[in-house]
C-alpha cells in the first residue's frame, strides 16, 4: 500500500509496524510543514494520524476507507520534532469500524488525539494468494 501512497510519501512518513487492527507511522517536521505561528500546520499532523488509522483499517486486507475523523489538537508540535501516530481499532462491527490514534512527539508527549471512523469497500488491498 506504501508504494502507492504519495501523500505520505510526500510528507517523509515512515510506516513503522502494521498489525491487524494498529499501525505506527513517524514523521519529522519539517520547514515546510511549518506554519506563520512558527508550529507544525495542523493539517499534516491529521495527515500523519490518518496514514495510521488507513494503515491500521486496512492491514486486514480488505480496502476500506475513512467515513470521517475528528481530531483534538494538544499541544503545539515544533520544527524538527519527530511524531509519532499510533492507531488501534476499537470496534468493528460489519463494515463499519473505529479507531483511535494518539500522536506523540519524540519525548512521548501526547500533541494530538484522533478517531477515525471507517468503511469496507469491495476489494483487496493486496491480491490474495487463492486468487492467484
Amino acid at each position: 500500500m506504501f508504494s502507492r501512497d504519495h501523500a505520505a510519501q510526500a510528507a517523509g512518513m515512515v510506516v513503522e509496524q502494521v498489525a491487524l487492527g494498529s499501525a505506527t507511522v513517524t514523521m519529522t517536521v519539517r520547514k515546510d510543514m511549518v506554519n506563520g505561528h512558527d508550529i507544525c500546520h495542523g493539517g499534516y499532523m491529521a495527515l500523519l494520524c490518518d496514514t495510521a488509522f488507513a494503515y491500521a483499517c486496512n492491514a486486514c486486507n480488505q480496502n476500506t476507507v475513512a467515513s470521517g475523523f475528528s481530531i483534538e489538537i494538544l499541544a503545539p508540535a515544533r520544527l524538527g520534532d519527530t511524531l509519532v501516530a499510533v492507531g488501534v481499532e476499537q470496534a468493528q462491527r460489519g463494515r463499519s469500524g473505529v479507531y483511535d490514534i494518539k500522536l506523540t512527539n519524540q519525548h512521548g508527549d501526547i500533541i494530538a488525539l484522533f478517531r477515525g471512523k471507517s468503511a469496507r469497500i469491495a476489494g483487496e488491498v493486496l491480491p490474495s494468494a487463492n486468487h492467484a
